[in-house]
C-alpha cells in the first residue's frame, strides 16, 4: 500500500471515529454509570452522566477533525452545537427526551435542505461537506445530494420508531448497531452511481472519507 493510500485509509477510518466516536463514550459511560438494581433515580442519573460525557466527547471529536482533517465541516458543526444544546436541555430537565430527538431533528433538517437543495438544482451536500469528489459531475453531485436527502429523512423516521419502541439502553445500542451498519451499507451503495458520473476509480473509498456525519 503507497503512503497516499495509506492516508486515505487513516483518513476514512478518522471521519468515523470523529462522528461515532462520542456515541461510544456515551454508552460506555452510561453502561458505567447504570445501577445494579432497578431505580428510576440510577437510571436518569446514568443518563445525565452520559449525556454529560457525550456533550465533551462531541466537542472533542470537533476539534480532533479540526486538527487531524483540517476542516469542520458545517454539518459537523450543525450536529456537534445541538448534542451541547439538546445535551444541556436533557441534564437541566433531567429529561432523556432532549437527547433522543436530537437525531431527528438532525436527520430532518439535514434531509430538508438537501431535498429543497437539489429541486433547485443546487448540490447542497457538496457545500455542507467542503468536501470535492475527483471527476465528479455536477449531476453527480446533484444525485448524491438528492440520495442522502432521502436516506437521512429515513434515519429521522427510523430514530423516532426505535425512540418508541425501545428502551433508553436499547436505543443507544440502536444507534451503535443499526444506524452505523445501515450508513455503510447506504454509502458503498452510491459508490456505482458515483463512478457512472465521472468519479475517479482511484478515489473510490472518497465517499467513505467524506460521509456526512450520522452518529449524533
Amino acid at each position: 500500500m503507497s503512503d497516499n493510500e495509506t492516508k486515505k485509509a487513516a483518513s476514512s477510518w478518522l471521519n468515523v471515529a470523529v462522528d461515532y466516536g462520542p456515541l461510544v463514550v456515551f454508552l460506555g459511560v452510561y453502561r458505567w454509570s447504570a445501577p445494579d438494581k432497578v431505580s428510576a433515580a440510577g437510571e436518569l442519573g446514568a443518563i445525565i452522566n452520559g449525556t454529560g460525557a457525550f456533550m465533551v466527547a462531541a466537542v472533542i471529536a470537533l476539534l480532533v477533525s479540526k486538527w487531524r482533517l483540517g476542516k469542520v465541516s458545517p454539518m459537523l458543526w450543525f450536529s456537534t452545537a445541538l448534542i451541547v444544546g439538546f445535551g444541556s436541555l436533557t441534564i437541566f430537565f433531567g429529561d432523556p427526551t432532549f437527547v433522543q430527538i436530537k437525531p431527528t431533528i438532525i436527520y430532518a433538517t439535514f434531509g430538508a435542505v438537501l431535498l429543497a437543495g437539489y429541486v433547485a438544482g443546487r448540490a447542497m451536500l457538496k457545500i455542507l461537506l467542503e468536501a470535492a469528489f475527483e471527476g465528479l459531475s455536477d449531476e453527480g453531485w446533484l444525485k448524491l445530494s438528492r440520495n442522502w436527502g432521502v436516506f437521512f429523512l429515513v434515519l429521522a423516521g427510523l430514530n423516532e420508531v426505535l425512540r418508541a419502541q425501545m428502551d433508553f439502553e436499547g436505543w443507544l445500542w440502536a444507534k451503535l448497531w443499526v444506524f452505523l451498519p445501515l450508513t455503510f451499507l447506504f454509502t458503498f451503495s452510491q459508490i456505482p452511481m458515483l463512478l457512472k458520473h465521472g468519479l475517479s476509480f482511484e478515489d473510490r473509498d472518497e465517499p467513505l472519507k467524506d460521509e456526512p456525519p450520522t452518529g449524533g
